[in-house]
C-alpha cells in the first residue's frame, strides 16, 4: 500500500463512457487522486499536456491510446507506466461489467485489492 495518494489518469477515445466511469469508481478511494481524458480530438476532455506531467501512473483502455499517448507526449510519458488494460468499447458509464474489470484490474496493478 502506498504511502501518498497516487495520480492516477484514465485515458479512451472520446472521454465518455470508460475513463469516466474509471475516474469515477477510483477517485473514492483515499489513496487514489483520479483524472480521465480521451485520445481522441472530440473528447469531452481531451488529454493535455498537464494531465501527463499529473500522473504517477497511466491506464488506457487499449493499446491504440497508448500509441496515441507516445505519439504525443513520447517526452512527458518518458520514465512513467501506462497500463493497457484491454477493455473493449463494449460498455456505457457505469455499467456494472466494467466497473467491475476497472476495480479488479486496476486495483492489482496499484497493489490496492
Amino acid at each position: 500500500m502506498p504511502d501518498t495518494p497516487i495520480n492516477a489518469l484514465f485515458v479512451c477515445s472520446r472521454n465518455q463512457w470508460r475513463s469516466p466511469t474509471a475516474e469515477q469508481v477510483w477517485r473514492k478511494h483515499p489513496m487514489v487522486r483520479a483524472r480521465s481524458g480521451g485520445t481522441s480530438p472530440n473528447a469531452r476532455h481531451p488529454v493535455s499536456a498537464a494531465d501527463i506531467e499529473w500522473a504517477d501512473q497511466i491506464f488506457v483502455m487499449e493499446e491504440k491510446h497508448k500509441s496515441r499517448l507516445m505519439a504525443s507526449y513520447r517526452n512527458l510519458i518518458g520514465h512513467k507506466p501506462v497500463h493497457v488494460l484491454d477493455i473493449p468499447d463494449e460498455y456505457k458509464y457505469m455499467d456494472a461489467e466494467l466497473v467491475e474489470q476497472l476495480q479488479q484490474s486496476v486495483g492489482d496493478i496499484l497493489g490496492l485489492n
